[in-house]
């Protein structure tokens, strides 16, 4: 997901042959540059005699180039990338490489949630190397001055779980006479909230719509009726950045301080400290108010490849193998999701720019609450529109009641369900 490159079509050739590969070696595309580096800086040079064909598609045109050599089964890849808004689809649609074996082997050191997104129906078609949970981040100054303290067990506790997290606005807004909002922009909830939910989007071939959806149209109103986010229209707009940086002003150019984001283990390294550099070791983490999870990368393969045994070998040893992994744990800070490894360098981490936490071993505990049974094909489209009546029902445009017979009239329509 991150880091991805933005030339569109960069093909990279390695050669050299395994006594396990076809004559035309493994065919692999991608979206972003992490595979690249696994297996250029990491495999190849593990495995000498492999020969590989690497292709690199943007995200934006990775489904489009994909979708139609699986159909038709001609130039199709042998092993493929899928970002978490898309692997679901690919899991659920046949088309993919049973891995299920790899799996077994494997089962006693791997983190739960990531296999659970990468199965159906009983068997696994995508591996994923890392795990990214969910956290609340958030200024320390700014708890100092409104909370009276910036310890982050003690800020748990305002943040526990969702009415806690009203109080705490409503107590922030109150203390910094309406300058500090609790978050951003309202979107900021939609992971946490979609985290907590019991039941998926569809149950039994139906559109479900799970309390806490509806518990998060009531807060998205609540939240911007009151004023308590700061009225940005959504995540990774320039505004959205401002916040981390001090730069946010309201429509009257009076600063707004924006305690918290919502922000998964990446969202530390992409997006906080490249955007708020000055801010370092004014941050510090939490779990806030339920375990979720955001992004990642998953690796499929062709169901009918001619090369199943070298498939398999190499995204068992990408996904599982632990002394790479922890070579590329400590070189990227991935959170990987072999808890083996995990366990080993886990305690020995302090960041700096959360003033000295230890980000690792906390985001390692919230991953252990994560559920990715929740995760279905249809989940994009479904949030997209869901996405469109909330806003209506929170910017007044339509009573809740009215916006969610629309969303149940628009997902029938355009999913059948």
């Amino acid at each position: 997901m991150k880091r991805a490159l933005i030339l569109l079509g960069v093909v990279l050739v390695l050669f050299g042959m395994s006594g396990c590969e076809k004559e035309s070696g493994i065919a692999v595309w991608s979206f972003t540059d992490e595979f690249k580096e696994m297996i250029m800086d990491h495999y190849i040079p593990a495995h000498p005699d492999v020969k590989v064909k690497y292709s690199m598609t943007t995200t934006e045109q990775f489904t489009n180039k994909l979708d139609p050599v699986l159909a038709s089964g001609r130039g199709t890849p042998d092993v493929f990338a899928l970002e978490a808004a898309f692997v679901r689809k690919y899991v659920e649609s046949g088309l993919l490489l049973d891995l299920t074996d790899i799996y077994e082997r494997n089962k006693e050191k791997l983190l739960t949630y990531p296999v659970e997104v990468g199965s159906y129906n009983g068997r696994v078609y995508g591996m994923s190397w890392q795990a990214c949970p969910g956290a609340l981040f958030y200024r320390r100054s700014f708890a100092q001055k409104y909370i009276g303290t910036d310890d982050p067990a003690v800020v748990q506790t305002y943040f526990s779980d969702f009415n806690k997290f009203l109080e705490t606005a409503q107590l922030l807004k109150d203390k910094s006479g309406g300058s500090c909002a609790v978050v951003a922009s309202r979107r900021d909830l939609y992971h946490p909230f979609a985290g907590g939910r019991v039941q998926p989007w569809v149950v039994d071939e139906k559109l479900h719509i799970d309390p806490a959806m509806e518990a998060l149209m009531d807060i998205s109103k609540i939240m911007h009726d009151n004023r308590f986010d700061g009225r940005v229209g959504g995540q990774w707009a320039e505004s959205w950045f401002a916040g981390m940086n001090d730069k946010l002003r309201d429509e009257k150019g009076n600063l707004i301080e924006v305690f918290g984001y919502f922000l998964p283990t990446w969202g530390l390294h992409y997006a906080l400290k490249t955007n708020a550099p000055d801010t370092s070791g004014d941050w510090a983490m939490i779990p806030g108010p339920a375990p979720y999870r955001w992004g990642g990368t998953w690796i499929g393969a062709w169901k009918n490849t001619k090369n199943a045994e070298a498939v398999k070998h190499m995204i068992e040893w990408l996904t599982t193998n632990d002394d790479f992994l922890e070579t590329w744990a400590r070189e990227t800070g991935d959170l990987v999701s072999n808890t083996a490894v995990v366990d080993r360098i886990k305690d020995g981490y302090t960041e700096p720019f959360l003033a000295g936490q230890n980000h690792y071993a906390a985001f390692a505990a919230m991953a252990q609450s994560v559920d990715g049974r929740l995760a279905q094909g249809t989940d994009q489209a479904i949030e997209l529109l869901f996405f469109e009546s909330l806003t209506a029902y929170v910017e007044g445009e339509k009573s809740k009641a009215q916006a969610l017979a629309d969303f149940r009239a628009q997902v029938a329509i355009q999913l059948g369900l």
